[in-house]
């Protein structure tokens, strides 16, 4: 693992998009070991095709993006897979394997070519378990689970996968107040614990705020990036959504229907 004061992941001057359109250009920042990021901004900014590009889905239109200081392009799916773990909105192939199954799976890069677990792969997976709260449901099969217990699953994964560098998007769709928190608070224990480097796009900014180490702003203009407090202070957050519909209050970090 990194020492606490490497860049993890560094992009620079980074544009993203499809074929010749570009949906945001001019980002950057950078994440040490054991940060949380949120990654925030209006429906179709370009959050998830941001975290798309950072995983290796679809390529950048101009820029650079390094992991543990390599360049993204340099690494093989199979390296990839051993630095970066990602979990997309896309639910799982197949929702009739058992939650301790789907949780297996996170090992594949490590795996010979039938799969077999070692004892070091057991023990991950067993960890992941206790981890997120699903020792009582490992033999569950997926499609028999909530919502707010598959991603859970799903989140498990990915820490199964033992990789220094962890994307979601959008890990708290579709579940209520108290789940939402019990998600964002497993993934901050994750960083901060396990020394992880993870990224997740949100539409909770008032969440996002409370837990997160740092906060990209996806605005279409400039993506301020920084420690929530720094970037209320700079009223970024103030210019996010159009004034006269919703307002953000700096004192309580929250934002206000406007009357």
């Amino acid at each position: 693992m990194a020492k606490i004061d490497e860049n993890i992941v560094s992009v620079k001057n980074l544009a993203i998009g499809y074929n010749s359109k570009t949906v945001a250009k001019g980002i950057d920042f950078n994440l040490h070991s054991g940060m949380l990021c949120g990654i925030v901004g209006i429906n179709g900014i370009g959050k998830s095709t941001l975290l798309r590009t950072l995983g290796g889905f679809q390529p950048k239109l101009s820029g650079d993006i390094l992991l543990n200081n390599q360049n993204l392009k340099e690494f093989t799916s199979s390296d990839l897979s051993k630095e970066l773990s990602i979990v997309l909105t896309e639910q799982p192939a197949s929702k009739n394997l058992t939650v301790q199954e789907l949780i297996a799976l996170g090992r594949q890069p490590y795996t010979n070519w039938l799969g077999t677990l070692t004892k070091y792969d057991k023990e991950q997976v067993q960890a992941s378990l206790k981890a997120f709260l699903l020792e009582d449901l490992k033999h569950r099969k997926c499609h028999e689970l909530s919502d707010g217990q598959l991603q859970r699953v799903l989140v498990a994964r990915a820490m199964a996968q033992d990789t220094s560098i962890i994307l979601l998007d959008e890990p708290t769709t579709h579940l209520d107040l108290y789940h939402k928190v019990q998600i964002l608070k497993m993934l901050q224990e994750l960083a901060h614990n396990k020394q992880r480097t993870i990224l997740f796009t949100t539409h909770e900014i008032e969440l996002a705020i409370q837990l997160c180490d740092r906060i990209l702003i996806l605005d279409g203009k400039d993506h301020p990036f920084g420690d929530p407090c720094t970037l209320i202070e700079q009223q970024h957050f103030d210019r996010l959504f159009p004034s006269e519909m919703v307002k953000f209050d700096a004192k309580t970090g929250t934002y206000k229907v406007s009357k």
